[in-house]
């Protein structure tokens, strides 16, 4: 089956995610973080692109970057063929690393943008490593709190911080305060690689059980939808967070506090 053409953002900035073949860790200690994060500096150099938030879990890694004279595919390319022949080379393996291409989605607006920054940051937060960004070593994060953090020469923050304000003390403090909100907007992440159920049938299925349980489907902004029914509507589709939000109208954080209530 031939691979889906990549979308082009006119604007340049992407948002990118990586992630560790059949799930599993792509690094095994914080050396082999520091070693990406030396890698991702080394090929940006002479305006390959510009890094603008990170953040790298066990298993997988999130990247809002832009192009500068190279594409988003060659960038890429750059990075994981150094880093897999590093790890294979440590830990005395063979193979892939990670699983299948990157993953990318384009980011065109700056209200886009922001959010994809608080998401990125709020990443370990959700997953219950850290109780605050703050606390994230391996997140971009500080970095645009302290311009002397070890991987703030890296980062471009001016992009982002200049979306709050001219003025970068007020830009800090209105990032600050926008990062502590509760993000609603949905990205690419790693639950989306194992849904066996296809999504046309999902919608279907949706309906039916709207029928089912004599509720009308002609506005979904003012049904009142039963926990318990998504809840079934998950135990029988196996879909992720996301797919559930875009196919029920839902934002994907009230999704998961329905799934788990």
């Amino acid at each position: 089956m031939p691979r889906q053409q990549r979308i082009k953002s006119a604007s340049g900035y992407y948002h990118i995610m990586l992630r560790g073949n059949e799930k599993k860790d792509i690094f095994i200690s914080n050396a082999d973080k520091q070693r990406f994060m030396e890698t991702v500096c080394e090929k940006k150099q002479r305006n390959r692109f510009y890094l603008h938030a990170f953040c790298l879990m066990d298993n997988h890694v999130h990247l809002m970057l832009s192009e500068g004279v190279e594409d988003v595919a060659t960038v890429m390319k750059r990075i994981t063929v150094s880093y897999v022949y590093y790890f294979n080379k440590k830990y005395k393996r063979v193979g892939h690393l990670f699983h299948d291409r990157f993953k990318s989605e384009v980011v065109e607006r700056d209200r886009y943008l922001l959010a994809l920054v608080r998401y990125i940051h709020q990443n370990p937060v959700k997953a219950g490593i850290v109780e605050k960004a703050g606390d994230s070593k391996w997140s971009s994060h500080n970095c645009y709190l302290n311009e002397d953090n070890n991987f703030a020469k890296m980062l471009d923050t001016d992009i982002v911080l200049g979306l709050f304000s001219e003025d970068r003390q007020t830009a800090v403090k209105k990032y600050i305060e926008y990062m502590n909100e509760e993000c609603y907007e949905t990205f690419i992440d790693l639950e989306e690689e194992a849904e066996p159920f296809d999504e046309e049938q999902a919608q279907e299925l949706f309906k039916k059980m709207l029928i089912d349980w004599r509720l009308e489907d002609t506005n979904k902004e003012k049904v009142q939808i039963p926990d318990s029914l998504i809840k079934e509507f998950r135990e029988k589709t196996n879909l992720s967070l996301r797919k559930i939000a875009a196919i029920t109208g839902l934002n994907k954080d009230k999704v998961s506090k329905m799934l788990k209530s």
